[in-house]
């Protein structure tokens, strides 16, 4: 478990063709009774990585993510469709610097970014800007910390509304000042990849946008980062 309602599960794929650092798949569930459900996940593996990892939040509604994370057993087999998606994705070619800001669950690519950059030894600059509610909300609580100790990520993070006992950090919303402290200055044009909810996404991209970044260097993904919709 990464928090008390979160799950990464690890699938072997035959025939996995292998993805890039931020896709994500179709998982499609079939009842006895012939109903079909379908949500796509992020990949939270990285290219190089043994095992397909997804990172699943249990939600009270769910129609997936309750039998992923409660009922889901080692030798189950799973309707997979993936990889998905080319547009949200980080590549050492693309360059960087690389700035990853991350609202809740939307840490997921974003992690497979990191292990993809820590897996080829990149030497681009990379920034973690990740806003959570509280120790709770915190996904990848221990590998987030490993990186936060090496030179390889710069991680910021921000707890929106209770942070632990001691913590000198960010302890509100991503705002003008943070994205200032944290974010590159718009002349080195870093390249930024914002995941979360789409209010998380809209106000990030927006002071991005009125710090004098450029748009076209900006990649969002509005979604429920394990398990919603896109």
């Amino acid at each position: 478990m990464e928090t008390p309602r979160t799950l990464t599960i690890g699938l072997d794929v035959p025939g996995w063709p292998g993805h890039r650092a931020g896709q994500h798949v179709d998982i499609r569930l079939t009842a006895e009774d012939g109903y079909q459900a379908e949500r796509s996940y992020s990949i939270a593996s990285a290219p190089s990585d043994t095992y397909l990892e997804l990172t699943v939040e249990q939600l009270p509604d769910g129609e997936v993510s309750p039998y992923l994370v409660g009922d889901l057993r080692e030798g189950d087999r799973l309707e997979l469709r993936g990889p998905v998606g080319g547009y949200f994705v980080w590549e050492e070619d693309l360059g960087g610097p690389l700035l990853l800001i991350a609202g809740g669950s939307g840490i997921v690519p974003l992690r497979s970014m990191m292990r993809h950059h820590r897996a080829i030894h990149s030497a681009v600059p990379a920034r973690l800007l990740y806003s959570v509610r509280d120790t709770g909300g915190l996904i990848y609580a221990s590998e987030i910390m490993q990186f936060a100790t090496s030179d390889e990520v710069d991680v910021n993070l921000t707890y929106t509304r209770a942070a632990p006992p001691g913590w000198n950090g960010y302890d509100r919303r991503i705002d003008a000042e943070m994205i200032a402290d944290v974010a590159w200055g718009s002349a080195d044009q870093p390249l930024t990849y914002v995941c979360g909810p789409t209010t998380f996404v809209e106000t990030a991209t927006n002071l991005l946008v009125a710090a004098g970044h450029v748009p076209e260097r900006i990649r969002a993904e509005r979604f429920g980062g394990t398990g919603g919709t896109r």
